[in-house]
C-alpha cells in the first residue's frame, strides 16, 4: 500500500509541475526556412506564453493555414498534438497598435522612420504595403527571410489573441542553444 501511495504521489507532483510549466512556457519545433537566417529549419525553442509583445519580438501565432495530407503526415507526434490541423506559424514582429506601416522600393519604414534590419536574409522586402495605423489587437509580422516568408504582406494583420508567445531559448541543436537575438 505505501508503494502504490508513493507512486500516486509521484505522479501528482508531475502533473501539477507540467501544469505550471505549460502554463508559462511552451516548446515549439521550427517548420521551414522563412525565420532564415535567425532561425532554422527544426530548430527547438522554448516560448514564453503571453500576448503582450513588442516590435522586434519573434513569435508563434496559430493561423487559418491548414496542413496538407503530406504534411500532416511527416509531422511528429508532439507536432500533432501542439497543432492540430492548421499550422503555427513563426514571425518577426514589425509593427503594433497605432504604428503607420510602409514598404516601398524594397525598404520598410515604421513611423516614418527607416527599419534598420541587420537580421534578414538579403536587403530586400518584396511587396509594397501601407498602413496608416495599425488597429487596436492588431500587429503585423514578416519573416526574416523575406523572400520566402507567408506573413502579414499575404495573410493581413495578426490578431493579438492569436500569439501563443515569444521566442526565448533555443535549446536544439546543441551548437546554437542559447537566447534568441
Amino acid at each position: 500500500m505505501k508503494e502504490i501511495l508513493e507512486w500516486i504521489k509521484t505522479i501528482v507532483v508531475s502533473i501539477l509541475i507540467a501544469f505550471v510549466i505549460t502554463t508559462f512556457v511552451t516548446p515549439l519545433i521550427v517548420d521551414g526556412m522563412s525565420m532564415y537566417p535567425t532561425l532554422d529549419d527544426h530548430d527547438y525553442l522554448i516560448l514564453r506564453n503571453t500576448h503582450n509583445v513588442q516590435k522586434g519580438d519573434i513569435i508563434s501565432f496559430s493561423s487559418n493555414l491548414k496542413f496538407s495530407p503530406d504534411e500532416l503526415e511527416n509531422l511528429s507526434i508532439f507536432q500533432k498534438i501542439k497543432r492540430g490541423e492548421t499550422k503555427n506559424l513563426i514571425k518577426r514582429v514589425i509593427a503594433v497598435e497605432g504604428d503607420e506601416l510602409l514598404i516601398k522600393d524594397g525598404q520598410v519604414y515604421v513611423n516614418g522612420e527607416y527599419l534598420k534590419e541587420n537580421y534578414i536574409d538579403g536587403a530586400y522586402t518584396f511587396g509594397d504595403t501601407y498602413i496608416e495605423k495599425i488597429p487596436k489587437d492588431k500587429i503585423f509580422v514578416m519573416g526574416d527571410n523575406r523572400g520566402n516568408s507567408l506573413d502579414s504582406r499575404n495573410l493581413g494583420l495578426i490578431d493579438l489573441e492569436k500569439v501563443q508567445g515569444i521566442a526565448l531559448i533555443r535549446i536544439f541543436p546543441v551548437s546554437k542553444i542559447g537566447s534568441i537575438e
